[in-house]
């Protein structure tokens, strides 16, 4: 049985602990603070098993699955790849892209597994979407558009854009099959805290689907809570509400005629697309033991965290100036 280490039971890890203990695996938990450490026991994880120093069971488990602070990602993931062990590692990879691209090369060299919880990839609604795109039946994609926002509690650790922006980031990537060429942001902090708690990004891609622009806006500010996208192309269009739990596609047939040197705008009927009830983060670990398993690539592996990286470093750069930064 695949021995997995779980760093971090903090908010996002307590739904790690609750996953990963009901897969055919043997967990082992670590966790800094001891009084977290209570949740794992009473899921019936016993005290062997359990420790506040990760460095216990690191020689004895298969794989980690790292659920830290950002800043602790490289670290972390670059001492278990190194000694030869499976990672899986939530967004963001790194906080720096040259520290993602030495992890994904890392991950290679050593012929290891690096996943990132590029937790969106697993969503039916995204297969369904990333299909319909990539078989060309939304035409030319001209627009793409996410809000992943919505009043709650700022993250510590990071501004909003590498706590939130990235998953969209990702995603759009993952859509269209490409990086963006070229990024115009615009930040704000009106908490003081020194990273940004609202986001506005405007993202060039260049792809064989068409020129594209999308924009993702993300806050801690607006009330209510927004996961949707919308994509338009010149044959059909869709908004996806990632904040629904199941049937989360509409399409909508509409286009432009023109009457002489006038367009006329005609409305299709909107289809819903059905797509099955499935928890993401469920999904994306059962992939990441699979991988464990057949060695096959994870679906967001260590090269798709470094590419959502660097576009997020070149929007930083890009608030700073005021000016469009291109991707390198």
């Amino acid at each position: 049985m695949t021995k997995v280490l779980l760093l971090g039971i903090g908010r996002w890890g307590a739904n790690h602990l609750r996953v990963l203990n009901s897969l055919p695996i043997e967990l082992y938990v670590s966790e800094l603070d001891p009084k977290r450490l209570e949740a794992a026991k009473k899921l019936g994880i016993p005290d062997s098993r359990l420790t506040t120093d990760y460095k216990t069971f690191a020689p004895i488990v298969d794989a980690a699955v790292v659920v830290t602070p950002a800043q602790s990602h490289f670290p972390l993931c670059k001492e278990f790849l190194s000694a030869r062990k499976d990672v899986f590692v939530e967004k963001p990879l790194t906080l720096l892209p040259k520290e993602a691209r030495q992890l994904a090369k890392l991950a290679d060299s050593k012929k290891k597994l690096l996943q990132v919880g590029h937790i969106f990839r697993f969503d039916p609604a995204t297969q369904w979407m990333r299909n319909a795109i990539q078989k060309g039946e939304f035409g030319q994609i001209r627009v793409i558009r996410g809000h992943f926002g919505g009043f709650k509690r700022p993250r510590n650790d990071s501004g909003v854009m590498f706590a939130d922006g990235i998953h969209f980031v990702d995603l759009f990537n993952y859509y269209l099959s490409a990086t963006p060429s070229s990024v115009l942001a615009i930040h704000h902090d009106f908490l003081g805290r020194g990273m940004e708690d609202y986001s506005l990004l405007s993202l060039e891609y260049k792809t064989p689907l068409g020129n594209c622009w999308a924009t993702i806006e993300n806050d801690y500010f607006i009330p209510g809570k927004f996961r949707d996208v919308t994509v338009v192309g010149d044959k059909l269009s869709a908004v996806c509400d990632y904040g629904l739990s199941e049937n989360k596609v509409k399409t909508f047939a509409n286009s432009h005629v023109k009457e002489g040197n006038d367009f006329k705008g005609i409305e299709g009927a909107p289809t819903q697309i059905q797509t099955p009830k499935q928890e993401p983060l469920l999904a994306e670990l059962q992939a990441f033991l699979k991988s464990i398993e057949t060695r096959e690539r994870p679906l967001a592996d260590g090269w798709a965290g470094f590419d959502s990286v660097r576009v997020l470093d070149a929007a930083l750069k890009s608030a700073r100036t005021g000016k469009a930064v291109a991707i390198k």
